[in-house]
């Protein structure tokens, strides 16, 4: 009996993860209109599972925007080396449904003049 319970809240288990998951790394929290944000890069964290910045709008807002896998930039020739605080960007993608909400996903990066799609399936 206590072989079966442990089996079932196993599978429980296993079966609730994936949702959690997706419900943080989908789409499904972003709003389906394209959104685009300048400003300073304030502070990076680059990594698995998905990297971020917190940039300071031109409005001095501060925004939180996550960015790709690390293979995503990679695949987009984006180098880590320059996404550094300091540095002026523009990021295209999708902000928060919640209007309260600072924080976006970022489909495009533009840093001195050049384009990284890091998403080029969603163009």
């Amino acid at each position: 009996m206590i072989r079966r319970r442990a089996f079932i809240a196993a599978a429980a288990a296993l079966v609730a993860l994936p949702g959690a998951g997706a419900a943080h790394h989908g789409w499904q929290w972003a709003d389906s209109a394209e959104f685009v944000l300048t400003g300073v890069i304030r502070e990076v964290r680059l990594g698995n599972p998905h990297g971020e910045v917190r940039l300071e709008a031109e409005d001095g807002a501060l925004w939180t925007v996550e960015l790709g896998q690390p293979w995503r930039h990679a695949s987009a020739g984006l180098s880590d080396a320059e996404l550094q605080p300091g540095v002026a960007i523009t990021l295209e993608g999708h902000r928060s449904a919640d209007p309260a909400e600072l924080r976006m996903k970022a489909e495009r990066v533009v840093l001195a003049g050049m384009r990284y799609n890091l998403y080029p399936d969603r163009s």
